[in-house]
């Protein structure tokens, strides 16, 4: 019987595969979990059958040696779940996930495809291994210091998978995730705030994982964190991924690769332990590492068909606590006797980034010494590049540029060329071609800052470095020389380039004087960076310079002003109580910021448990009542200070009287103790103006009488004269008398007195009344016609005239007889 069943299977599988003809095909998408009974669909209204047909020629399903999940209802045609079908055990992480099976009908044989898809639903929360994961970090970990967690696991798929991470609280740590080539994510706990054990030794931090379900899932795992101290340095890994191979039928114990980290501590801190960090995978099966040398080796066994690499993270941790991660991936060998041979036919190198698209990068043929289906040979390139495999004749293919090429995004292009035969088990074999990208200027220098801010302080050497601009060119070689330029502008009209320079190659801005920042404060400019490509290109950035204030100037006292030697007080009745105002010290400083907070201090006090200094104000007042006993005088010495590095200091003098009247106090100040020498001077000087003003008083008071006398006396002795007057005529003036007699030619002396203070002479005009004239009645006498004064007796006018006149036979007096004092005009 067992033969002959076995007998009706080959017949069967003869008879589907001979008929093609009645051949059909139908599919179906149901949910996971669904109850034993539940209905997938009507396959005989789908496939158009009779359910008289299915019962009369003996449906059945057939799926081989899978297990059947969907049973078939022939007296209603339908399909049923058999099995309750759990998507994750039956597909893992594969999608879609489908039960194939076959629906077999007899008398006559047909046959039909069924293909169910199960969808994947929420059933499942992510999880993690541990419950607990705990750190020991070192409280000298820098920021940025990574910690690789383990990861949560959703046997989901799509959106009900793992889909993020949270970390609560997040003062000290945040997370940061990593992408794998499988689809899953590394998480990584990143110190953010450096840690302190004197203020927290223990850190409990919960780790939460999410799904994207409806209704969401999630899964917990506390992270206990130890604080330790002094261990500041880290491992680091050599390179922060490893490769290695090994053959599918390598023994366990074989030496995959060895990963190697180093720790600048030493002694315990400096100590490496290795450790595989995967969870959930069958990593941990296969490969395990040795925590003292970093020694990967193989534990289980290889499947080239089942996985052909694996990813294993590899953790490196010290005695503090202080981890370091690196990725080591594992290809696995197929073992085969004949490979697929790829050979470069024709290859360039070099190809410019402005190369347009479908641009030959290479040809490549493929042979493979074997036959039939192990000789036929697909090739393909690594993703995500921009180049395509494009076969061109029987074992040729060209590699083509894909899109457009950019330099500054990819400078070079390591293109895997992987060929594999269609044998069983395939066999392939791979080369990789790196292309280098030559360069054009298409890009513009791009400073570092959209704007840059720099500090100064004030007094500073010429020549002074003040900080650096930056500016990087994506472009290569002479594209990415970068030159900087100082735009030309003013700074209060005065050019930019006199505060500032900046270097073509270096980009320092240097100081071209020393700022006073008193006088300018801050000033803008802008820095232009170009490259040396042709055409060059270029980018501009504002710069601003803020001058700091330095401690250069002392204070300044405006009240109480000080003059020389004058005396000036404050008077303080002697009633005053406690607290009262004597006076405010007013001073300030020119410099800013902590450089102009000035603070006063009673430095000198003739009675220092009588006054006080406020600190910030300068107000001066008394600490207690004032009393009979209490010296009039009091000199306190005020002391102003300021509050820069090193401070700066002014003194000021303030003399109080304590005293109820003014009487009271001059007499207590009129011999108030000054200084000797300004006392000594003050009555010299005193006494030598009194005696220049007594002298000049006299001496004006002496030659004022003299002056009078004189006058007096020489009006006397011309009006008593006895000699005849000469007639006298003004120059210019006719002949009053009609005679004709007076010739053309006359001449007159001017006389001026020893104290004269004129430096003219006056002469009367045309209209004067001060005239002397002749009476032609009456020889020898002079009358004095509408004046009351001789012209000697006019007080503005000392001086003496005698005129004489000149007739033709009058002798004339010559010049020289006058005095040294008296000048002859003639005309």
């Amino acid at each position: 019987l067992f033969l002959i069943h076995i007998l009706r299977q080959v017949l069967l599988f003869v008879s589907i595969l001979s008929l093609s003809s009645v051949f059909g095909q139908v599919s179906y998408s149901i949910p996971e979990e669904m109850a034993k009974g539940s209905l997938v669909g009507n396959i005989a209204q789908d496939l158009g059958l009779d359910v008289k047909r299915l019962r009369l020629g003996n449906a059945r399903v057939y799926s081989g040696d899978s297990r059947e999940y969907i049973e078939l209802n022939s007296e209603r045609g339908v399909l049923l779940i058999k099995e309750r079908i759990d998507r994750e055990a039956l597909c893992g992480e594969t999608t879609p996930c489908a039960v194939h099976f076959q629906i077999v009908l007899e008398n006559p044989m047909e046959f039909y495809s069924v293909t169910v898809e199960i969808t994947d639903i929420n059933d499942n929360a992510p999880s993690f291994e541990k419950s607990d994961m705990k750190f020991r970090i070192s409280e000298s970990a820098v920021v940025g210091a990574k910690f690789v967690l383990e990861r949560a696991v959703d046997l989901d798929v799509g959106t009900n998978s793992l889909q993020s991470y949270v970390l609560k609280p997040s003062d000290n740590f945040l997370l940061k995730l990593h992408n794998q080539a499988d689809g899953t994510k590394n998480v990584e706990m990143v110190l953010q705030k450096p840690l302190d054990r004197e203020k927290n030794e223990f850190i409990s931090l919960a780790l939460t994982a999410l799904d994207g379900g409806e209704p969401q899932m999630s899964g917990t795992m506390q992270i206990l964190i130890t604080v330790l101290d002094a261990n500041d340095n880290a491992p680091v890994f050599t390179q922060p991924i490893y490769k290695g191979t090994v053959a599918e039928n390598a023994a366990k114990g074989t030496i995959v690769t060895t990963v190697s980290a180093s720790d600048a501590d030493h002694g315990l801190n400096g100590k490496i332990t290795y450790a595989i960090t995967n969870t959930f995978d069958d990593v941990r099966q296969m490969f395990e590492v040795n925590e003292e040398n970093g020694e990967v080796r193989l534990v289980g066994r290889l499947d080239y068909e089942k996985k052909r690499s694996f990813q294993i993270n590899v953790r490196a941790m010290d005695n503090g606590g202080l981890t370091d991660s690196c990725k080591v991936i594992v290809d696995v060998v197929d073992i085969n006797d004949n490979e697929p041979t790829i050979k470069i036919m024709s290859k360039s190198t070099v190809i410019s980034e402005s190369a347009n698209p479908n641009t030959v990068v290479t040809m490549i043929n493929i042979q493979d010494p074997d036959s039939g289906e192990n000789g036929k040979v697909q090739c393909f390139i690594n993703e995500n590049i921009p180049f395509v495999l494009k076969s061109t004749s029987n074992n040729f293919y060209s590699l083509l540029t894909d899109s457009d090429l950019d330099r500054e995004r990819a400078s070079e292009y390591n293109i895997s060329v992987t060929c594999s035969d269609e044998g069983v088990p395939s066999l392939s074999s791979s080369v990789t071609l790196t292309l280098q990208i030559s360069d054009v200027n298409d890009n513009a220098p791009v400073f570092e800052r959209s704007a840059y801010e720099a500090y100064i302080v004030e007094n500073n050497t010429p020549g002074l470095s003040i900080f650096t601009v930056r500016a990087r060119d994506a472009d290569w070689n002479q594209n990415a020389r970068v030159s900087y330029i100082l735009e030309d502008s003013s700074v209060n009209g005065v050019p930019v380039s006199s505060y500032v320079s900046v270097s073509a190659d270096s980009g320092v801005i240097h100081a071209v004087r020393s700022f006073d920042y008193e006088q300018i404060k801050d000033f803008h400019f802008r820095v232009k960076a170009q490259d040396g490509g042709s055409p060059p290109l270029s980018s501009n950035v504002s710069v601003k310079i803020m001058i700091q204030d330095q401690n250069d100037n002392p204070p300044q006292v405006l009240y109480p002003v000080q003059t020389g030697g004058s005396l000036v007080a404050e008077m303080v009745p002697r009633s005053a109580d406690v607290g009262y105002l004597v006076t405010k010290v007013v001073a300030v400083d020119v410099d800013s910021g902590q450089n102009a907070w000035l603070s006063y201090k009673l430095q000198k006090a003739t009675d220092r448990a009588l006054f006080e200094v406020g600190l910030q104000n300068g107000e001066i007042r008394t600490i207690r009542q004032v009393t009979d006993k209490d010296a009039v005088k009091q000199r306190l010495t005020v002391i102003v200070e300021d509050n820069g590095q090193p401070s700066r200091s002014a003194t000021v003098i303030v003399n109080v009287a304590v005293a109820d009247s003014f009487p009271e106090v001059l007499s207590e100040f009129t011999d108030f103790p000054h200084d000797k020498e300004y006392n000594d001077n003050l009555t010299f000087y005193l006494v030598l103006a009194l005696a220049v003003v007594s002298f000049l008083f006299i001496t004006c008071l002496v030659v004022i009488i003299s002056v009078k006398i004189y006058r007096w006396r020489q009006s006397r002795v011309l009006y008593h004269s006895s000699l005849p007057v000469i007639p006298y005529y003004p120059p210019r003036y006719s002949d009053t008398l009609g005679t004709g007699t007076l010739p053309h030619v006359y001449n007159y002396e001017v006389c001026r007195t020893t104290d004269s203070r004129r430096s003219d002479c006056k002469f009367g005009g045309a209209g004067s009344q001060n005239v002397l004239i002749m009476d032609p009645s009456s020889t020898g006498t002079m009358q004095r016609m509408q004046s009351e004064k001789s012209i000697l007796d006019e007080p503005d006018s000392p001086l003496e005239v005698s005129l004489l006149s000149s007739f033709p036979n009058h002798p004339r007096k010559p010049n020289g007889v006058a005095s040294n004092r008296c000048r002859d005009y003639r005309y």
